[in-house]
């Protein structure tokens, strides 16, 4: 049985893209299409599927992508915000990345 990775990407039609905690802004004169184009691209070069998309509003939706599960696909990412709230030692380790909004 496959295991899989998924992805979540908030893409903004207006000229941003994000994905855990990265940000991809459009660049100067690029048409809105390009840009995702751009950006979905990219995913494809590394097997990245479109599974599901989720439309928030008319300039912007959750993409859902799934790929056969690689190394590192199970790593939690690095924390990028600056709270000061201590991470707890019993995190579980191994799972799935999970993406907030």
């Amino acid at each position: 049985m496959s295991q899989w990775a998924y992805k979540v990407v908030y893409i903004d039609y207006r000229g941003r893209i994000s994905c855990e905690g990265q940000e991809t802004l459009i660049g100067p004169q690029e048409r809105r299409s390009a840009f995702a184009r751009r950006y979905l691209n990219e995913l494809g070069k590394e097997s990245w599927e479109l599974v599901s998309l989720q439309p928030l509003t008319s300039n912007s939706a959750y993409y859902l992508f799934k790929r056969p599960a690689q190394e590192g696909d199970y790593n939690e990412p690095t924390a990028t915000n600056t709270t000061s709230e201590q991470p707890s030692s019993e995190t579980p380790s191994g799972g799935p990345t999970i993406e907030t909004a």
